[in-house]
């Protein structure tokens, strides 16, 4: 695994491993020693790798497993920002080393879709550290987990999954999209700019968000579910679905894309 030549002109650094738990573990691990970034953690393979909720992510050899390490400052509340910076960072680095285009979509809030199948997901993680310093007294330092099926997906999971080996014989290897990964997370961070050009970010992901317009579902904590259409994201990044009951705004959930939109329509009221 290689830096990009942007990425290396930044300062940015890279440990690469042949195993270990899980790369955002390893990354808070070297926060805890001092570490602040920019350093990214790549291995290649992943033992007890990590998704949203703690959910088990399967590390097969061949496949990326990157954490980026990243110093917020003094922005814990503008911290889940970089998760749409890694979405557009991620797709535009897929789309330059395959070719894919329309066939790769980005799904709220951390997914990367192939041909609606999981590609890639993003697992964000704040580590709050205390400065000593009364005007700023804590510093966040973020770790941003990637993981991207190129050499192949896992099976036997409840929703579709994709790997890019899937798509030919020249499908980009997880060493080939690492380095123009790393150099699109410097143009998308200086895009978002320490959160001023998050509404450009913003666009951006809408761009390539998947199902914008169409059905969707929501599962939220307790059981609850929203059903209706994926209208946008807010200005805080926030899924805003339209219901039967008007718009509701989802701050976390797991989003069911609606393969059979005339169920998902009779059944929130929205037929038209």
């Amino acid at each position: 695994m290689e830096l990009g030549c942007e990425a290396r002109a930044r300062g940015v650094r890279l440990i690469s491993l042949d195993e270990v738990d899980s790369t955002n573990d390893e990354g808070k691990r070297f926060v805890a020693e001092g570490e602040r970034g920019p350093l990214w953690i790549v291995a290649g393979r992943q033992t007890q790798g990590r998704g949203r909720l703690g959910r088990q992510w399967v590390s097969t050899p061949g496949n990326l497993h990157a954490s980026l390490l990243l110093s917020g400052g003094s922005m814990p509340s503008l911290a889940p920002q970089l998760g749409f910076v890694a979405g557009v960072a991620l797709i535009d680095a897929v789309r330059r080393v395959s070719g894919l285009g329309e066939r790769l979509a980005l799904k709220w809030p951390n997914d990367l879709l192939l041909d609606g199948g999981k590609l890639a997901g993003v697992l964000l993680e704040g580590v709050p550290i205390a400065t000593g310093d009364p005007r700023a007294p804590h510093e966040c330092i973020v770790v941003i987990g990637i993981g991207v099926n190129c050499a192949s997906a896992p099976q036997g999971l409840p929703y579709p999954a994709r790997a890019l080996s899937e798509t030919g014989s020249g499908a980009p290897t997880a060493a080939r999209l690492f380095a123009p990964l790393t150099d699109a997370f410097i143009a998308a961070l200086d895009l978002w700019a320490g959160g001023d050009g998050f509404a450009a970010i913003r666009e951006k992901w809408l761009e390539s968000a998947a199902s914008l317009g169409q059905p969707v579902r929501v599962l939220l904590a307790r059981d609850e579910e929203v059903r209706g259409r994926f209208l946008t994201i807010d200005a805080r990044g926030r899924m805003v679905v339209a219901t039967a009951e008007g718009e509701r705004v989802v701050d976390a959930g797991d989003v069911f894309l609606a393969h059979d939109e005339s169920i998902v329509l009779e059944q929130s009221g929205l037929r038209s």
